[in-house]
Formats: C-alpha cells, structure tokens, sequence
C-alpha cells in the first residue's frame, strides 16, 4: 500500500499498502484477485485511492526499482514471491517479467487496478487486504515490503503482527527483505528545515518535508506536488523504529538478521547510511 527519495522511494502513496479508508475489502474484484476477511476500514486509505492514477507519474524512480529488482532476484530462490503492500506493481511486475511467480497484498482496490491494467498484470496474484495479517495461503521463499512501506501500518502491534505473519509463510530456506529510513537521518533532515527535492521534471516539482514525533515514534511526511500549475499536500503518516528494534521484533516472530545492507545497490550499511535493506531468514 506506496511518496519518497531513493531508497525507500517510499512507497510514499504508496501508502496505499495499508489504509482502506471509508472502504471494507467488500468489492467487486477482477480474475486473479482475491479479498481476504472483512476488517474495519483504516481511514487513511482514501489517499491511496484518490491518488492512485497519479503515484507513477509523481514517484517513479526506475534507477532505485532497478536496483532492487536485482538484489531481490538474487535472494529470491526457486520458490513463489510475494510483496506486502504491492500497490500498482513497481517492483513485482519487473520480477514477474523475470519468470517469477509473484503474489502481491494490496488494501487499496485502486492500486491494486492500476498494476492489473498494466502489461503483465494479469500474471500477478493480487489479494486485496491488510498486509498486517498476510492474508494469503502456502509458504514463499521470498516476502518483500520495500519503499518504507512496512512502517505505514497503523501500530507497532501491527508490524510485530505482520513479521509473525510472514515468517509464518516463510519456506525454510526463505527471506523476509524489508528497507527504512533511519531514525537519526530523518531527526537531521526534519532539523534542517530544508525540504527535500522528491521529483522534478519539466512538468512537476516534488517536495518533501517531515515532522518528527518521539512521543509516539511517528514522523509525518508532507509532500507538495506542484504541477499543471496547480498544488497538492499530500499527508502520510509513518512510524520508525531502530534496526535493532527491528531485530528484537523479527526475533520474537522466529526470524534472524542474515544480513544488513546500506543500498539496494548492495553498498555496506556504515555510519554514514541513511537507510538500510535488511534481509532476515527463519531460526
């Protein structure tokens, strides 16, 4: 469900992948799509809707999705694939085109259209739900949620939820293979009040600014989309959580760090990283 920089392009409106709105998953649906059991909508799925049409256009960033197609088909083995949060196919479609057989998690129904009206979107398995539950059946050996797009689920309850979840779909020689922003980088950047060039072109200017809040380990992601001379704000709200907190979480879901990347190009996650690609595989 999918509005941000490199790495986590940040599924950004992508935010798709866990709001509904004032929807329920009771919905008509196209072949290969499926609907997991009603749960009370989230009310900020409404901006993945309203702002399905445009998410391509505004946030597309083909030299990130091409680096992280590669890293994933390196980590993907024989078995099916499956992206929580798929919103219009940024990243599963490349790997469906690459003979992979790739099942997505989508809560918003217009998301979920977008990727299945593109060329090769009928290929992908689409359930439309709440990726906190994983609601789909079998075991995979490879689970992805990219573009920061774990950290739009409403609770920390809902992301131990879903690593749960997932490593209960994990094959054993799987992975689970997610990116975020680091919690110092975004306390620099929000401090710097200077906000951040998301996308330019000829024909729109994207920026971002973010607002932090310790208390409840959220930061609010404001994103001014000019073009067409006319100005959207666009809100998404994120929580953040420390790679190590990460690890104690995926630890208490049966999970281990393999290994923790500073890029989707595979560089070394240092010091000076502002996000990581961390890879975690069964106990």
């Amino acid at each position: 469900m999918t509005l941000r920089p490199a790495p986590p392009a940040h599924s950004h409106v992508r935010v798709a992948a866990a709001q509904y709105g004032e929807r329920t998953n009771r919905r008509p649906r196209s072949p290969g799509m499926t609907t997991s059991h009603d749960r009370p909508a989230t009310p900020a799925a409404r901006y993945a809707d309203d702002h399905a049409a445009d998410y391509d256009r505004w946030f597309a960033k083909p030299s990130v999705t091409a680096a992280t197609v590669d890293t994933l088909m390196k980590l993907a083995g024989e078995g099916r694939v499956l992206e929580l949060g798929v919103g219009t196919g940024r990243v599963a479609l490349p790997l469906a085109r690459r003979g992979f057989d790739v099942h997505g998690v989508e809560a918003s129904a217009a998301m979920a259209a977008r990727l299945r009206a593109k060329p090769g979107g009928e290929g992908v398995q689409i359930t439309l739900g709440d990726f906190a539950e994983v609601p789909v059946e079998g075991m995979f050996s490879l689970i992805l949620v990219v573009g920061g797009t774990l950290f739009e689920l409403a609770s920390r309850e809902d992301l131990q939820s879903c690593l749960t979840a997932a490593a209960d779909h994990l094959e054993p020689a799987g992975v689970l293979v997610l990116d975020a922003h680091l919690p110092e980088a975004l306390a620099v950047a929000a401090a710097s009040g200077v906000p951040e060039v998301v996308s330019e072109t000829d024909e729109h200017l994207i920026l971002c600014h973010r607002r932090i809040d310790p208390s409840t380990a959220t930061y609010q992601s404001h994103y001014l989309v000019h073009e067409a001379d006319r100005t959207h704000h666009l809100r998404v709200r994120f929580h953040y959580a420390s790679p190590g907190e990460l690890d104690l979480m995926a630890e208490r879901a049966g999970l281990q760090l393999r290994t923790r990347l500073g890029s989707w190009a595979e560089g070394p996650f240092t010091r000076d990283s502002t996000y990581h690609v961390s890879v975690y595989e069964r106990r």
